[in-house]
């Protein structure tokens, strides 16, 4: 398909410079470097976002964004439209762009995708409704195009384009520093959690495993990176669970890339995920991951080559899985060696960047809108 100039208006609502904000910091600098794409980022006043793609050179426009309640967005994010007058508008976040910004840009008569990175459902009708406003709709995963094609999208409305990291991410873990840092002793066995203190992350199921882990494997010590309201039921469980002396919390760390390589494993007991980014940067960094087999999880930790995969919320089967990477360095080993091949195999930043432009090209070469 023969590439067509372009001028795309980037939506991205959220407040942060993590998961999917990052993507889009990816997506347009690819675009601009590879395909000589012009983008303009539409974001919320303040945002990290915001203030990161400006020191890139690149035109950003700030608007106050309430949510997924503040429905002027859809005059406000129409008003930019109009403005920059692209070709196409994509939306790559929630907090309100999802159905604002969609009539927005109809309103505008501009054509628009969307990225979807999560994988809860909704109701058939949302769906058809909400995504009925777009050309095209792009998932991360292919789990998550599975639960859009369940609720009703057609198979051409919906394609998948994976999430990735910067290719050149992967950095030396600082042994001592790191261990300082968290105040950990040299023979430690170090558990991350990498994820939002939410309830559909996990978090739980892990503390339940660890009263009998320890007792064979002692020297365990979990650090949960994130933040978020669950954090206040974690600590009760921790408390009752007299595991104060083996589970801290980090918060949000802004060099979380850097510390996964001093990780002895991931895990991800998540009860649903569309993709998980952090899978991704662990695997990028050679850590091997335990996880639940939901979502996108399975496309990014592929059973017995860079992890084991679990049932969500099955006990039992986390504990085994666990227990087994504590006891087996080898095993460990070769599962961190095969995650680094994986990343670069699926999920370059060069092949993401190729994906939203060839669904751009698609979209602007036909008559849809």
């Amino acid at each position: 398909m023969a590439e067509i100039a372009m001028r795309i208006v980037h939506i991205e609502l959220g407040k942060h410079l993590y998961g999917g904000a990052k993507q889009v910091t990816f997506i347009m600098r690819g675009l601009r470097d590879d395909f000589g794409v012009e983008n303009v980022l539409l974001a919320t006043r303040g945002s990290a976002i915001a203030k990161e793609m400006q020191s890139q050179g690149f035109e950003v426009i700030e608007i106050p964004a309430g949510g997924d309640l503040d429905i002027g967005l859809i005059w406000r994010i129409k008003k930019v439209i109009q403005s920059v007058q692209p070709d196409l508008v994509h939306i790559h976040s929630r907090r309100g762009a999802d159905v604002f910004g969609g009539l927005a840009a109809k309103l505008a008569k501009v054509p628009a995708v969307i990225s979807r990175r999560v994988d809860n459902p909704e109701s058939r009708w949302v769906t058809k409704w909400k995504y009925g406003l777009y050309q095209k709709v792009i998932t991360i995963s292919d789990g998550i195009r599975e639960v859009l094609l369940s609720q009703g999208l057609s198979k051409l409305h919906v394609i998948t384009v994976r999430s990735a990291l910067a290719d050149d991410a992967t950095s030396s873990c600082h042994a001592q520093k790191f261990q300082q840092r968290f105040n950990l002793t040299e023979n430690a066995f170090v558990i991350g959690v990498v994820a939002q203190l939410i309830e559909r992350k996990g978090h739980k199921y892990l503390l339940q495993i660890l009263p009998e882990l320890l007792k064979t494997h002692p020297n365990i010590k979990v650090i949960f990176f994130g933040q978020g309201k669950y954090r206040q039921e974690l600590e009760m469980e921790i408390e009752r669970l007299k595991l104060q002396d083996t589970v801290q919390f980090a918060g949000f760390v802004q060099d979380m890339p850097a510390l996964f390589g001093c990780l002895d494993l991931v895990v991800h007991p998540a009860l649903m995920e569309g993709l998980g980014v952090s899978l991704l940067q662990a695997s990028q960094q050679g850590v091997p991951i335990v996880a639940s087999a939901v979502g996108g999880i399975p496309e990014a930790v592929e059973h017995e080559v860079n992890g084991l995969l679990v049932p969500a919320e099955d006990i039992e089967a986390l504990k085994k899985e666990v227990s087994r990477m504590l006891s087996d360095e080898q095993l460990r080993e070769r599962f961190g060696q095969n995650a680094q091949q994986l990343m670069r195999d699926k999920f370059s930043v060069q092949k993401m960047v190729e994906g939203n432009y060839r669904v751009y090209q698609t979209v602007l070469s036909s008559s849809e809108m």
